[in-house]
Formats: structure tokens, sequence, C-alpha cells
């Protein structure tokens, strides 16, 4: 008997289901009216990153670990607000807003998911994860050269989260990845409408050195972690539930 259970292998090891310890959460500024937030028993999970860090890959192991462990969630991010998407979406599409109604766009489609979905969800004890925050958006507002002071006014809204992840890939990588994976780059996601180039490519190069710079400020300012995108996605992976393990029990 024990020399067949040994030809079996170990056998797999179960995820220990942990219970978050309540976390003292606050707000960046003046916050959403209210809203007490000792009553926010959930965690606020953020990944951070341009498109083809492997940002969307990241949230999707770290779901399904979290859930496979026994914790609900829920998911939000850039322009999913029942509110505004749909409207953002299609003046987008024409190329033609103002920096500062862009910026209010974005603005008004976190508010909505940070009112309506993020808060009820912590109450109810969930882990949310959000694909992408503020800090993309504030950096995208600093790019164009919308006041600072203004952006974090803007944004005094935003409930502190518990972990903040950014993949930090270089300008070069995003666009082989994009490449390989046939992906049409964005026009605002490249910058193209602050004029930095005529050249798509050249353009998202440039506009992502921009943020990336903005993102190091940022980091400096608001203590999130930046991790390096150009490793492997499991050895990423590996870092990132680590990390969450310690939120999860502190």
């Amino acid at each position: 008997m024990e020399k067949r259970n040994a030809k079996r292998g170990p056998r797999r090891r179960l995820n220990r289901v942990v219970v978050p310890r309540p976390s003292q959460h606050r707000f960046y500024g003046h916050g959403l009216p209210g809203v007490d937030t000792d009553r926010l028993a959930g965690k606020l999970i953020v990944v951070e990153g341009a498109d083809g860090s492997g940002r969307s890959t990241q949230l999707a192991q770290l779901v399904d670990w979290l859930e496979g462990s026994g914790h609900a969630t829920v998911q939000v991010g850039l322009k999913r607000s029942t509110l505004v998407s749909e409207e953002l979406e299609q003046a987008q599409q024409g190329n033609i807003l103002s920096h500062r109604t862009l910026s209010l766009f974005y603005a008004t489609d976190f508010a909505d998911q940070l009112e309506n979905i993020m808060l009820p969800a912590m109450k109810a004890g969930r882990m949310v994860l959000a694909d992408r925050y503020i800090y993309t958006l504030m950096a995208r507002d600093m790019a164009r050269g919308i006041n600072p002071a203004w952006i974090k006014n803007i944004y005094g809204i935003a409930l502190v989260p518990d972990a903040v992840f950014y993949l930090n890939v270089s300008a070069d990588t995003l666009v082989e990845r994009n490449i390989a994976k046939n992906a049409k780059l964005d026009y605002w996601e490249s910058g193209m409408d602050i004029g930095l180039s005529r050249d798509l490519f050249e353009s998202f190069m440039k506009y992502q050195g921009q943020i990336q710079s903005i993102f190091r400020k940022l980091q400096r300012t608001y203590k999130f972690s930046s991790l390096d995108g150009e490793r492997s996605v499991g050895q990423i992976q590996k870092e990132m539930r680590e990390k969450v393990a310690k939120v999860l029990t502190r």
C-alpha cells in the first residue's frame, strides 16, 4: 500500500481559507459623504499597467486563486460604469474630446463604480479587484498637462487600496507584445491626441515613456508596489499572491 501511494506522489494541498482581518480603510481626500469606512470588511486590490503589460492575465489568475481559497470577488476597471461607459466609448470614436472633458468622463466612470460597486461589495466582505485605478487616470491627465492639484482634488473621493501592483514593462516590450497578439494600438493609449508623433507606434513609445516616468513619481507619493513585468507570468503571479496573502492577514 505504501509503495502504491508513493507512486502517486504527494497529495495536492488544498488552499486554506483565510478570513480577512478588518482593515482601517480611509479615503485619499474628502471621500464620499455618508460612507462609514469602519464597515468595509472586504479588501481592495489594484493591478496597474499599460496595454500589453500582462495586467489582465495576472488579474484573472489572482481571481482564480482567491476564489479557489473561498473568497468572493468583484471586478471593476476603466469604462465599466453603466452610467457613462457607453457614452465615453462613443465620444472617443470621434477623437475630438478636450483633455479636461476626457478627464471628467473617466472621473465620472470611476465615481459611479466606486459608489455602486466597490463600496457595497466591500461592505459585504468581498475582495474587489480593480483592473487599473485612479493612478492610470492621474498619469494620463498629467501627461496631457492638466493641473496636478486639480487632479488630486478630483480623486480625493478614492478609497486607499489595500494593495497596488504596477507592472513595469518597457515601451519596447509593450510594442512587441501588442504586435505579437495582433492587437490594435488604441488612439488614446498611444497619446496620439497630444501630438507626440504622426506615427502611431512612435507616438505609443513616447507616450508610454512619459507615463512610466509619471508612475515612478506616483509610486513615491502613494507607496505602491512596482513589479518587474518582464518576468514570466508564473514569477509575477507568485510574488503577487505572497503579497496579497499578507494583506489578508494584517
